[in-house]
């Protein structure tokens, strides 16, 4: 799993005038929850060290370090300003070993199904999975295998081979994936 370090500024003061003059200067206002409860830090980042983050698919670990302390997060929430798309305030969820925690990683698929090679089309219904997990157990993509789809079929969550210590929270009922038949194929 790719591990981003970010250095934090503890930001003194709060309120809009203050966040205002921070983005004026480009620095991101953020927060920092601890999983479970507990304090939350308010800090500011530099914004060209968060674009690594932000502008990915991909799910990443974050190392902030605040006053020469670091703090192993992930991104929870990110907002971005209506008209022109910069980042204007990020939140952090500290990790505490143990307990769980809800994130969104991709999904991937594997394997060659064989409904595409008859001439079906793989449709893609999900790009991301909801999961709650520990630290420990933390994955940074979920794998479907899709070389048992024929053509007409569907890969539903509950199909999906999930890693110890990960737990899917969507319905497992919910399709992520199909193969489409043809026209010219259906009259056969």
């Amino acid at each position: 799993m790719e591990i981003i370090a970010i250095q934090g500024h503890i930001k003194e003061g709060s309120g809009k005038e203050k966040a205002r003059k921070l983005r004026d200067a480009g620095i991101i206002p953020a927060v920092m929850y601890k999983s479970g409860g507990g304090e939350s830090h308010s800090f500011g980042i530099n914004a060209p060290e968060v674009r690594t983050l932000v502008f990915t698919s991909s799910f990443k670990m974050v190392e902030i370090t605040l006053d020469g302390k670091v703090h192993k997060c992930i991104l929870k929430d990110i907002q971005f300003h209506p008209v022109n798309d910069q980042v204007i305030h990020l939140d952090f969820l500290e990790l505490v070993p143990g307990i769980k925690f809800k994130a969104s990683v991709p999904l991937r698929f594997k394997g060659t199904a064989p409904g595409v090679k008859n001439g079906g089309k793989f449709l893609t219904k999900m790009r991301n999975i909801n999961i709650l997990t520990t630290p420990e157990h933390v994955v940074d993509e979920v794998f479907a295998d899709i070389s048992d789809m024929e053509l007409g079929s569907t890969l539903r969550i509950r199909d999906i081979i999930i890693p110890t210590g990960v737990d899917i929270t969507n319905s497992p009922a919910v399709p992520v994936a199909s193969i489409e038949i043809p026209r010219a194929l259906r009259g056969k």
